[in-house]
């Protein structure tokens, strides 16, 4: 059985900088590197206005809505999504999904006007590219519209057969340990392939639906992939974001600074307000018990002592 967490779930904004404790965790939290609101394609309960309202209750001293930029036409596993499902509704009778054309002007109006109406909150512009190795011209031209301040590389589908499957798809029937080693590879060929981004998101995409079949994710079994893929990440000078859909493994982290990874930003990947800066409390502790401290300015990434 598997646990489905499927998607459907520059001038930097002006204000203030400086931290602020969170009134609700008693811990100063960092920027949420990673938000999406009604400009996502898959984020039909993402609002921007409110998000904002959710950041500045919580005290965070910046936030950063990187949209979904995806190109890769996909097959979605609709056998494990109710009939109404979002990505139900927008495949076509085969099951096919082609990701909606971003509104790139109307997305930067939108961060424009919410630096107006939150003065107080650091308001980053930014977008999540999918699979950019694959649509280098694509990417391109969606990155020559406006100023994107903080910009993510993400791996979401692999190649299955004659198309293309996220893994919640791919679990039905490869081998969970196939599923993750392929993803770790494809994530080396983004890394390899594309210099269009500065953050990786979610390395640890495929946990999300690990199936309870397979037993405890265990992540020595996985070392030396793992361990290839953030040596490669590390040497590209790129930042690891620690996402925190699930509990970001610690083990991971350990890997990501012996590989020389020395930044790593927070990303709640959020898809509605009630989710933004989900699990910090736990992801900052982490980081600090690895050594990572905040960056000169609060809104900067992570960096190791």
């Amino acid at each position: 059985m598997t646990t489905t967490l499927s998607r459907a779930h520059g001038r930097s904004g002006s204000g203030t900088a400086g931290g602020t404790a969170s009134r609700l965790t008693g811990v100063s939290l960092p920027v949420d590197s990673h938000v999406h609101t009604q400009w996502s394609w898959d984020a039909p309960d993402g609002d921007m206005v409110a998000s904002c309202v959710r950041a500045v209750e919580l005290g965070l001293p910046a936030v950063a809505f990187t949209e979904h930029v995806d190109h890769t036409t996909w097959r979605v596993a609709s056998e494990d999504l109710a009939p109404d499902h979002l990505l139900v509704r927008l495949s076509t009778p085969d099951g096919s999904l082609t990701p909606p054309t971003f509104d790139a002007a109307g997305y930067l109006a939108a961060v424009e006007d919410c630096r107006d109406r939150f003065p107080e909150l650091r308001i980053l512009s930014g977008v999540e590219l999918g699979e950019p190795h694959r649509h280098a011209p694509q990417v391109a031209e969606v990155l020559a519209t406006g100023t994107f301040d903080r910009v993510l590389g993400s791996v979401h589908t692999l190649l299955d057969g004659g198309g293309y499957a996220e893994p919640p798809g791919l679990f039905t029937h490869w081998d969970p340990a196939e599923v993750l080693r392929s993803y770790l590879a494809e994530v080396t060929a983004l890394v390899e392939g594309s210099d269009a981004f500065e953050v990786l998101a979610h390395v640890d995409y495929p946990l999300r639906s690990w199936p309870a079949a397979a037993g405890a994710f265990v992540p020595e079994e996985f070392e030396d992939e793992f361990r290839h893929t953030l040596r490669t990440v590390a040497q590209s000078g790129r930042v690891l974001e620690v996402n925190t859909v699930v509990p970001f493994h610690d083990t991971l982290l350990r890997w990501w600074r012996a590989e020389g990874g020395d930044a790593i930003t927070f990303g709640s990947d959020a898809h509605d307000p009630a989710a933004v800066a989900r699990g910090f409390r736990d992801a900052v502790h982490l980081a600090e018990a690895h050594g990572f401290r905040p960056g000169r300015r609060l809104y900067d990434p992570w960096g190791r002592v």
